[in-house]
């Protein structure tokens, strides 16, 4: 049994960094006055000094373990390998091209539609988010600039679009942990899912053609190069069907070498300088998630996530209640990992024996799992694909939050869900 005190000294440094990131932000109205790589130094700090009742080097020790899990450092790979491939493809014209090619196929009512289409499907056929957010949020920035849109909310397209696969597909990380942990199939949470979060995407493309309505592509295109769309259309094509996401962006950096040496764009060496550079951008993304991952293993180690599993199971009544237990539980704990597919793996077994003791179908305990753990990942500003997005966008991840329209519609659709029981079929 965790004591309400050390309960919450285990949370205390996510709240000193909220504090630290969020209200002085917004209390200085900019949110660039303070850097998130300070506000997560500061925090950690702060963490390594008050929690556990153990040595220093000990707690040094944790934080260490927790910035370099094997789930960290694969992220962390991807982030090198993005950089270097959105910097080449930059630099060899492939972003402008493509970015060129959409603006000639869609009409300028129909971008903000599109890119959420496009999200959607790719996020769907490849069952990550973050892979998604690769792919397209480059493309999404250069249309931003070119037809002078906010670039902010075309980011934030894309990044709700990732989740809507992210959340449904069958070969997503989170589908398998949360089916598994609920020893259901996966066909059957799909069916629960769809039908909450179906709605809330239609609504929202509803919403992004009303937004695009009136918005128009500039009067003279330049010609495009189709030979510099290649390494896009590869990255895309490799990922839709289904090639790792480390494999497909090593297949853009070749690409993008190939195609801009015989295109003249660059030399070898200026190639090789363009990755390096590409490389160096991704560094404070790098620290960032890893002091992330050092601050939250702490937190974790220090007893905050049982804790808010004790706290939140102690207050349980019914089925409803049991539904509601498990959603808040789930969120809460994605909040202290910043890693959906972890949280759901965290609460599974809690979440199980909550819905068996209760009556909760084991189909809608695994929507709820996913579907809010999703919700949660997909707002908060210092998870992977915010990051990711930020980084690849070149704006402030605290930017993206108001456009954030997909995954707040798709928490509203699950705590409907909740709170009025459906779909009846699985809420008996």
């Amino acid at each position: 049994m965790i004591s309400h005190r050390k309960g919450l000294l285990a949370l205390s440094p996510l709240m000193v960094f909220i504090v630290l990131y969020l209200v002085t932000s917004l209390a200085a109205g900019d949110f660039y006055k303070m850097p998130i790589t300070v506000a997560f130094l500061l925090s950690s700090i702060y963490a390594v000094a008050v929690l556990g009742d153990i040595p220093l080097q000990r707690r040094i020790d944790t934080f260490s373990k927790g910035a370099g899990t094997g789930n960290m450092m694969l992220m962390l790979w991807i982030f090198v390998l993005a950089g270097a491939f959105a910097n080449a493809a930059k630099a060899m014209g492939a972003i402008d091209a493509t970015v060129g090619l959409t603006l000639n196929i869609l009409p300028g009512g129909m971008l903000l539609a599109g890119l959420f289409v496009a999200a959607c499907f790719i996020s769907l056929s490849i069952g990550t988010s973050v892979g998604t957010i690769v792919a397209l949020v480059p493309i999404a920035a250069g249309i931003a600039h070119a037809t002078e849109a906010n670039t902010a909310l075309m980011t934030g397209i894309i990044v709700g679009g990732a989740f809507f696969g992210d959340n449904l597909s069958f070969i997503s990380d989170t589908t398998i942990a949360a089916t598994t942990t609920q020893q259901c199939k996966m066909s059957d949470k799909f069916r629960v899912n769809a039908f909450i979060v179906v709605p809330a995407a239609l609504v929202i493309l509803l919403v992004y053609l009303v937004m695009g309505h009136g918005m128009t592509v500039p009067s003279r295109l330049p010609e495009v190069n189709l030979v510099k769309v290649i390494p896009y259309l590869a990255v895309l094509v490799a990922a839709v069907c289904g090639m790792n996401v480390m494999a497909v962006l090593v297949l853009g950096i070749f690409l993008t070498g190939v195609i801009g040496i015989w295109q003249g764009d660059f030399g070898l060496f200026d190639w090789f300088g363009e990755l390096g550079e590409g490389i160096l951008g991704m560094g404070e993304l790098i620290i960032i998630t890893m002091m992330a991952g050092g601050l939250l293993e702490l937190i974790r180690s220090a007893g905050g996530i049982d804790y808010i599993i004790q706290r939140l199971t102690a207050r349980i009544h019914g089925k409803r209640g049991a539904e509601a237990a498990i959603a808040a539980l789930v969120s809460l704990v994605d909040i202290c990992t910043a890693n959906n597919t972890v949280a759901i793996i965290t609460v599974g077994g809690i979440a199980k024996q909550i819905g068996d003791r209760y009556g909760v179908d084991n189909r809608k305990c695994a929507s709820i799992l996913d579907t809010f753990s999703c919700f949660m990942q997909g707002i908060i500003p210092y998870g992977a694909q915010m990051l990711m997005a930020a980084g690849l966008a070149a704006v402030s991840p605290i930017e993206i939050m108001p456009y954030l329209y997909y995954p707040v519609a798709v928490g509203l659709a699950a705590t409907l869900s909740v709170i009025f029981r459906y779909p009846k079929r699985y809420s008996a």
